[in-house]
Order: structure tokens, then C-alpha cells, then sequence
């Protein structure tokens, strides 16, 4: 067997892997960061495209644009669009910078996420929930407790994730092949990419059920991006073969999961690694997704 084919047969059995009453489960989809048609040239029919794969399997999911990134009059009409869907629209900051900063304050972060709230509110399906930047949410007592405060004043709840995915890093790496691959199949980096993220999902559903006894409703983090744009209606389509059930973010935001106070620090990441961190699990990799652990498998395949 070539070091590629270990590769896959590894992903596929790392997204198997588990028994089925573990992969029956309650998934929701969330996007992050919205379009910028001013910086990428197929914002708009990116947008299109994870719009239309939404649309033609019925499901609902929850927008966090960044004010930076869809602060034209071009980007604000792609957030409309989703919003004109359906789809509900939260609170990523306007400038999409990390709360977990020493060079950021508690001050400034509000103060940042006002500006957001003022370009967002207006919008039908807007919902004042608020997707930290990085999953960042205070790198001291003072920080994450003033803004679980701060939030609670304003009537803002939290949106966090329970499955993260590192999607942006495979969209880096996706988009550089395709860019040198301009004609190829996409076939492989697409059954790569659906491993990964049902991995993912397995990951952090077997993390849930140790820690809660129980299979939460989960909400995934994506972004909005190129893969994705690809890719989505493969996405969903494997979910719902794997016996995953997609309900709207807006009801899996009511699981008491996502009411949860970790006490770690630095605080954030997903919900479920907060609470595994807190409960003294050892194991636990820091941060809980990056890039540096899938290059070495995309390098493998030459992807």
C-alpha cells in the first residue's frame, strides 16, 4: 500500500470508526465571516452556491458576517440574500479581532462589536447573538467574566460551537491546488475534505456523550468560502447518510449545552473541549483545531 492509500483508508476509518447509535445525531451549520466581493472575485457566486445547496435540501442555518468583511454595499447585498432566505444573521465583531489578545481590551472588543450590531439590526432574521472571533473569549478572569456581563446587560446571547472543522485551513489549501488544477476532478480533495469533517463530528459527539452523558444538539463552524461553496451539497448529503439529523441553529442554540459558563483559560474554543478542558481530560490538543494537524495528511496526497 502506497503512503497515499494509508492515508485514505486511515480517514475513512477514523470517520467510521464509531458505532452507529453514535453517528445518529442532531447537527446544525453555521457560517462565519461572510463574502467580500472587493477582495474576492467569486464572493458573489460563492454565495450563490452555498445558498442554492441550503435551499435544495431545505435547511436552515445562521450567518456571523465580520462589518470588515461585508462593509461594501456589494457585501451587505450578499448578507441580505441570506437573510432574504431565510436564514438567521448574529454578531462576528466588525473587525474580527481576537478577544484572547493581550493588546485587546474589554472596552475596545465592545465597542467593536456595537459597530457590527449597528450595520446588522435592521436585517430581518437578525438575532443578537454574538460568534467571537477565533473562538476567542478572554484571555483573563476580567475579560471573560466582563463580557459574559457586558453581553448579558445588552441582551446578547452567546453563539458558540460545539463541532469545530478547521474548514478555513482545507479552503487555503483547496483553493492553492485548484488555482494550479484549474481543470482536474475535484473528486479527492472532496472525499478528503468529507472525511475530515465527519471525523470531526464523531470527535466531538464521542466528547460529548463522555462528558454529558448524552448527544447534544450540535452546532457546526464553517466559514464561507470556496470549499465550501464546492462542496456543501456533498456535505449535507453524507450527514443525512450518516444518519445525522439537521435541524436550524436556532434550535440547537436551545440545547443547555450552549448555556454552559466554562471556567477555563483562556476561555473559548468549542463548548465541548471547554468543558472536557475543564473537567481535567487529559489529551486534549490546544488549540482544539488548527492547521498544523491536517498538513500533514493533505501534503501526503498532494493536495
Amino acid at each position: 500500500m502506497t503512503p497515499r492509500q494509508r492515508v485514505l483508508a486511515a480517514l475513512a476509518v477514523a470517520a467510521l470508526l464509531l458505532p452507529a447509535w453514535l453517528r445518529a445525531q442532531t447537527l446544525s451549520f453555521s457560517f462565519d465571516d461572510g463574502l467580500d466581493p472587493r477582495t474576492q472575485a467569486r464572493a458573489s457566486e460563492w454565495n450563490g452556491q452555498l445558498l442554492a445547496a441550503l435551499a435544495a435540501d431545505n435547511v436552515k442555518a445562521m450567518l456571523f458576517p465580520a462589518g470588515k468583511v461585508v462593509g461594501s454595499a456589494e457585501g451587505m447585498k450578499l448578507v441580505t440574500d441570506w437573510s432574504a432566505r431565510g436564514h438567521a444573521i448574529g454578531n462576528h465583531t466588525y473587525s474580527h479581532q481576537s478577544l484572547g489578545s493581550k493588546k485587546m481590551s474589554l472596552e475596545n472588543f465592545t465597542a467593536d462589536v456595537m459597530l457590527a450590531d449597528e450595520m446588522f439590526r435592521s436585517l430581518p432574521g437578525w438575532v443578537p447573538r454574538l460568534r467571537f472571533p477565533y473562538l476567542k473569549e478572554g484571555d483573563t478572569p476580567a475579560k471573560r467574566d466582563g463580557m459574559r456581563d457586558w453581553m448579558a446587560a445588552k441582551g446578547y446571547e452567546p453563539a458558540p460551537v460545539s463541532i469545530e472543522t478547521s474548514d478555513w485551513y482545507y479552503d487555503e489549501r483547496f483553493l492553492k491546488w485548484r488555482s494550479t488544477h484549474p481543470d482536474d476532478d475535484p473528486a479527492l480533495f472532496r472525499k478528503v475534505y468529507l472525511a475530515h469533517l465527519l471525523a470531526r463530528a464523531n470527535y466531538y459527539e464521542h466528547l460529548s456523550r463522555e462528558l454529558l452523558g448524552r448527544s447534544p444538539m450540535h452546532v457546526m463552524l464553517l466559514h464561507t468560502n470556496g470549499i465550501n461553496a464546492a462542496f456543501l451539497p456533498a456535505v449535507i448529503a453524507m450527514f443525512k447518510a450518516q444518519g445525522w439529523k439537521i435541524v436550524s441553529p436556532a434550535e440547537a442554540f436551545r440545547d443547555p449545552l450552549y448555556a454552559e459558563k466554562p471556567s477555563t483559560l483562556p476561555a473559548g474554543e468549542s463548548i465541548v473541549w471547554s468543558l472536557a478542558k475543564q473537567a481535567q481530560r487529559l489529551g486534549l490538543r490546544y488549540p482544539a483545531e488548527d492547521g498544523v494537524y491536517e498538513q500533514p495528511t493533505l501534503d501526503a496526497l498532494g493536495l
